[in-house]
């Protein structure tokens, strides 16, 4: 599909790839892996020829069609509806509708043969192409990535970058190219728009590669990783999960070839130094040395892996009860957020608050943390809680002629600079790193430095919102590893369910405008939370268990009677039975109108033709939506039956 030889690509000095290799099969899903700087985006972008390499070739079929995402598409707008723009993947089909309109219009005033000719051409490639369906697939997609159906008719300029993002997303996903190359596809979806960007994926038929550090929804979707490293590409035959596991045994195999190398060098020079004071011996020295100096080395393993080496300290104990929220409601002019909730944070909590964006995750934590009093109810922290507020924002309130280290000086004096500078070691920042300006530092490093500063505070609960944004795998599980040694009590929003999974023991989540609560890991609820959305359709929806007060974990909710399942299945294909049955009509339906059109006589009449064409076009676009339909519920049936 496309064949990477021997590619050299060269920065200044500096040469990023050096000879590397890849070949990338049709229907692969790819992961393109690799630490900050390493390349990938660099990559992508000279596969789809925006960069020239320095050496080596790039090979591909001439027709081969790539979609490709990346982050420059941030600064695209326009003032034609999302919709429009969506459907602009429809480039063919676009332009035939135009040209039958346009016949359509000059079949008014001038009725010639050749016209009528033309005419059903175009339709019959228009129905090729599945012209009838265009509109429908567009709004499947956008609804999938979060849009409403009002939103499809709103402006593209009138929504913010990330939302533009998923808009050009969803262009690119209705193109189905050959390839889709997706740079951080999910850096501005929230859960529910990751997890359909999950399932279509894993469905699409193409070739995938992905960039992304979100390591959950590369197990998820991929079925190959390539790891990007020191100017080559090395292939690994799973998912990340995989990729670990396998670099792991690697990686042992090569620190023992490696010390078996050392340890023969080192022989190899005592004989050398044995026999080179000999001069019967010399000649034996000077062949020993010339193999010594003809060895291809084995190179030591490096640790890929920093680790937290400081330790979190706070001076005083919270009480039990961190925060208590007592009918707390929230509402906007146009959007209720909470309507009279409750809650509590207990001490030694940590919490994950999921939900898909608009729901209130980020509006709750500024309750939560006293940044927004504009509510009714009661929102109190309880005894000796010194709290910490993290939120994206709080990167523009770095101080830009500041170096890291007096970004740090500057908020905790208490500490050492020593200890300073291991706490932003942690963080990634090594040796003179500590002295960069944090004007001329990265998205991910002003928000490592943003975050060493909050985790530095006198702080024994922390408020943390979305703190793995712009961060790449090894800066996450940095943060994992430093919340899973604080002792003191947190809550989170974030949408990387791996980070989520390895640091929460309960998650909260809004529904209907309350907090619920579900008390255990990430990885618990998601089976709990796909098992309840099965069983709506056949019974009310199981509250979500709540933790006893004296008690920090429950088991999880007792699996639904069997009786509700045999039901939920009769109700389930007697749904499927009349779907069927309207699906035969409208086939029915449309065969008529299809004889209706191909008579001759027909066109002496321009209304009633015009009348007809319209309801075909309205009866296959129908058929689509039901057959789409009537797949889900086929797709539900057997997820039951499983």
């Amino acid at each position: 599909m496309i064949a990477i030889n021997n590619l050299t690509f060269e920065i200044g000095a500096r040469a990023l790839y050096d000879e590397a290799n890849w070949h990338i099969k049709p229907g692969e899903k790819i992961g393109l892996i690799g630490a900050n700087g390493t390349g990938k985006t660099t990559l992508l972008k000279i596969i789809v020829g925006d960069y020239a390499p320095t050496s080596g070739t790039i090979s591909m079929a001439k027709d081969l069609t790539i979609g490709y995402l990346n982050q420059d598409l941030l600064s695209y707008s326009s003032d034609k509806n999302i919709l429009h723009v969506a459907m602009e993947a429809f480039e063919r089909q676009n332009q035939l509708h135009d040209e039958i309109e346009i016949l359509l219009k000059k079949l008014e005033t001038d009725y010639t043969d050749d016209l009528l000719h033309k005419l059903s051409d175009k339709q019959h490639e228009f129905e090729a192409l599945d012209g009838y369906n265009i509109e429908y697939k567009a709004h499947e997609i956008l609804a999938g990535l979060g849009f409403s159906d009002a939103d499809s008719h709103r402006k593209l300029s009138e929504f913010s970058g990330g939302w533009r993002m998923r808009v050009m997303l969803a262009k690119i996903l209705l193109q189905a190219p050959d390839i889709l190359l997706l740079d951080e596809p999910t850096n501005h979806l929230d859960l529910p728009s990751i997890q359909w960007l999950e399932d279509y994926l894993k469905a699409f038929e193409g070739a995938v590669i992905i960039v992304s550090h979100d390591r959950w929804f590369l197990d998820k979707v991929i079925n190959r990783t390539v790891e990007s490293r020191k100017g080559k590409l090395t292939v690994y035959a799973g998912n990340y999960s995989f990729y670990l596991e396998e670099k792991a045994q690697r990686e042992e195999i090569q620190r023992g070839e490696f010390k078996n190398q050392q340890s023969k060098i080192k022989q190899e020079e005592r004989l050398i130094e044995r026999f080179r004071a000999k001069a019967s011996k010399a000649k034996m020295a000077q062949s020993r040395i010339k193999a010594l100096d003809k060895l291809e080395r084995v190179d030591d393993v490096d640790d890929d892996n920093p680790s937290v080496n400081f330790a979190f300290r706070f001076t005083k104990q919270s009480g039990r009860h961190v925060v208590t929220l007592e009918n707390i409601t929230k509402k906007y002019p146009a959007l209720d957020i909470l309507d009279n909730t409750e809650a509590v944070i207990e001490k030694g909590d940590k919490i994950a608050l999921i939900g898909a964006n608009g729901k209130g995750k980020s509006t709750l934590l500024r309750i939560i943390a006293a940044a927004d009093k504009d509510y009714t109810g009661k929102a109190e922290t309880g005894h000796n809680v010194s709290q910490t507020f993290f939120a994206q924002h709080q990167l523009e309130a770095l101080h830009l002629e500041h170096t890291a280290l007096q970004e740090l000086q500057s908020f905790a004096p208490k500490h050492s600079e020593t200890e300073l500078r291991t706490i932003l070691g942690s963080f990634l920042f090594t040796g003179d790193d500590v002295f960069k300006k944090i004007k001329v530092l990265s998205g991910g490093e002003k928000s490592r430095v943003a975050l060493a500063k909050a985790l530095t505070a006198d702080a024994n609960f922390l408020v943390l919102d979305e703190p793995t944004n712009h961060l790449d795998i090894a800066s996450v599980n940095i943060l994992i590893q430093a919340l899973q040694q604080f002792e003191g009590t947190f809550i989170v929003v974030s949408h990387d369910r791996y980070f989520l999974d390895n640091i929460a023991n309960k998650i909260w989540f809004i529904e209907d405008h309350k907090i619920k609560q579900y008390p255990g890991t990430y990885a618990e609820f998601d089976v709990w939370n796909n098992k309840r959305k099965l069983d709506q359709k056949a019974a009310p929806a199981a509250p979500a268990p709540q933790p006893k007060k004296e008690e920090k974990k429950e088991t999880a909710p007792a699996k639904q009677p069997s009786e509700n399942k045999h039901q939920q299945l009769k109700k389930l294909n007697q749904d499927l039975t009349k779907m069927e049955e309207q699906i035969a009509d409208l086939e029915k339906t449309i065969k008529q109108l299809e004889v209706q059109l191909a008579d001759e006589k027909l066109y002496n009449d321009l209304k009633k033709m015009k009348e007809i064409n319209s309801s075909y076009d309205a009866k296959k676009m129908e058929l689509g939506h039901v057959q789409l339909k009537w797949e889900a519920l086929a797709e539900q049936i057997m997820e039951l039956e499983a």
